[in-house]
């Protein structure tokens, strides 16, 4: 059985911010995640996996973040596209068979009329200081709008990091579709917002969960799930969920360019104080914790 694993799960730039001030924060107090055996990132948690095996520094990333003047562009959904987006989850949660509503959300987001796809993508290479597929193992979650099926892509898919990350990142409904071989994809977290299941077959598995239990997820498989499937494989998991203060800074709407800053200064606070309990996990005899 393979050691250390990280996934990183969806929540908007405001998902990314936290994420990113939490690994700094534990980083401040010596607890570093990178590189591990294999990073999960999907929507949100792509963006900052694409960049985790990189030689930017935490504390860069994290200023891109936190700092104004560091931040990069980013769109601001159309308000009329999100409240699209909230009417048509409901109707996609009553159905019941969970690869039907996979095709139906994927149809629908082909259906509806979006932001450029060159220019969503402009934003997402903006967020990314290397283009290049870093060496250590990573998964970037993806669906095919079209046939419903999940797509995990690597270094070896031949698929340019920038499309596989806009791809996972491209909210049904709210960012267009990304082309990749012919084919349309969209957000990973239509399967899943965390998508912890892949790690199966690794022993610790480090998950952050910007969602947590508090805000709507897009369609797919829940969390708790997920860890027993990586339990039974003989696995132990420690969930990361945003604390309160960090739920505050993250809000009720994660796409909004505006939580960067509050969200990853939550998140760095976040990071400090958990760094003891998370070092002790990821270090030390293997034991199972949920957290926030």
């Amino acid at each position: 059985m393979k050691d250390h694993a990280l996934v990183l799960g969806g929540g908007g730039v405001a998902g990314i911010a936290w994420m990113t001030g939490l690994l700094f924060g534990l980083s401040e107090k010596n607890v570093n995640l990178r590189p591990t055996d294999l990073t999960i990132g999907t929507s949100a948690g792509a963006t900052l996996a694409a960049q985790l095996g990189g030689k930017v520094s935490l504390k860069e990333l994290f200023q891109r973040m936190a700092n104004p003047s560091d931040q990069t562009r980013e769109m601001t959904p159309d308000p009329r596209l999100l409240e699209s987006f909230q009417k048509a989850r409901s109707t996609f949660h009553a159905t019941q068979d969970r690869a039907e509503r996979t095709r139906q959300i994927g149809k629908w987001a082909l259906e509806t009329t979006t932001v450029a796809e060159s220019e969503r993508r402009k934003v997402v290479a903006a967020r990314l200081p290397s283009h290049a597929w870093p060496e250590n193992e990573l998964l970037i979650v993806a669906v095919d709008a079209q046939s419903g099926e999940t797509k995990a892509f690597d270094r070896n898919s031949h698929v340019d990091l920038v499309d596989a990350v806009a791809a996972s990142c491209a909210v049904p409904g709210i960012w267009p579709a990304v082309t990749i071989h012919g084919r349309h994809y969209i957000d990973g977290g239509v399967r899943s917002a965390e998508n912890a299941d892949l790690a199966k077959g690794y022993a610790r598995i480090v998950i952050l969960s910007p969602l947590g239990t508090t805000l709507p997820r897009i369609g797919g498989g829940g969390l708790n799930e997920q860890i027993e499937i990586l339990q039974q494989a003989g696995g132990k998991s420690y969930l990361v969920n945003p604390d309160s203060k960090s739920r505050r800074a993250i809000g009720l709407n994660p796409l909004s360019p505006d939580t960067r800053r509050p969200a990853a200064q939550a998140g760095r606070k976040q990071g400090q104080s958990i760094a003891p309990d998370l070092a002790a996990f990821w270090e030390s005899p293997l034991v199972s914790a949920t957290i926030g």
